[in-house]
């Protein structure tokens, strides 16, 4: 039978069930051997949760996986941390003292594209579409299993390690569409000369319509690009990246220069010169 831990909730959030974690028996220990192939000794992760108890889990169980895991317990701090240090994935909860997740999402996007697992016990949909809106590349209810905090932390940080290595030499050139350059290389994009902070699932949907410019992708053309389908994932995520992709080129979806919605088909990157 599993056993439930209850880390102790913050005074933000006093309900006494939003910090609930899962855990079999033989995790209390360690985490089995056959859950997963070990993470690279450098993979380094910060954790940014208030709840001291729920992160000393969450460390207990990565690091024998081969993970570094590192926790900041204000919101000022961990945005700060995740900015200045070098990390492979930021796990990031929502209810923070000093400033919440959101905000502190909004810093690390100003100046980073470090991949971030937002982990809330807020259970409402709008919170979860505002949290991908904002730059998240994931979510986690709060009341999880480790294995599926496991595989979702696998993949985010997989898609930002992609590499073209095993790809044809054409996929790492520079895509260009007009005054956007899209380059595979060094995972840049740039609209004229103003360079675009991009997110690592936002540049691999921006990459996949450039290369395919003038040529509708479905959703599921481009879920099946962008995830590695360990766990589940719902079609809706797709249009909200593709809205933050929109603000960040200044794209009017009514009047779109760059990316245009085909009704019941897809989306399309216009090519240049049609209209």
């Amino acid at each position: 039978m599993p056993t439930t831990l209850q880390p102790s909730a913050s005074p933000e959030f006093p309900n006494a069930l939003a910090s609930v974690i899962t855990l079999p028996n033989a995790l209390m220990a360690a985490p089995p051997k056959s859950a997963a192939p070990a993470a690279s000794p450098a993979t380094r992760i910060l954790v940014i949760d208030d709840d001291r108890k729920l992160c000393r889990l969450i460390q207990g169980y990565l690091e024998p996986l081969g993970y570094s895991v590192q926790a900041s317990h204000t919101g000022p701090e961990g945005a700060e941390r995740a900015i200045t240090e070098s990390w492979h994935a930021v796990i990031l909860d929502l209810m923070l003292p000093g400033c919440d997740g959101f905000e502190v999402l909004k810093r690390i996007r100003k100046q980073s594209a470090v991949p971030v697992l937002m982990l809330t016990a807020r259970g409402d949909e709008a919170d979860r579409i505002v949290g991908l809106e904002l730059g998240a590349d994931d979510y986690l209810p709060k009341t999880f299993s480790t294995r599926e905090l496991l595989a979702r932390l696998r993949a985010v940080t997989r898609r930002s390690a992609q590499t073209f290595a095993s790809a044809s030499p054409d996929n790492d050139e520079e895509v260009v569409a007009g005054d956007l350059r899209v380059c595979p290389a060094s995972r840049t994009a740039s609209l004229g000369k103003q360079s675009l902070t991009l997110t690592p699932v936002e540049f691999d949907l921006l990459l996949s319509l450039t290369r395919a410019q003038g040529r509708v992708k479905s959703r599921e053309q481009l879920l099946d690009e962008i995830r590695n389908r360990n766990y589940e994932v719902f079609d809706r995520s797709i249009d909200v990246h593709i809205s933050a992709i929109r603000k960040k080129l200044g794209d009017d979806p009514k009047e779109p220069r760059f990316i245009r919605t085909v009704r019941s088909a897809g989306y399309m990157l216009i090519r240049p010169g049609i209209s």
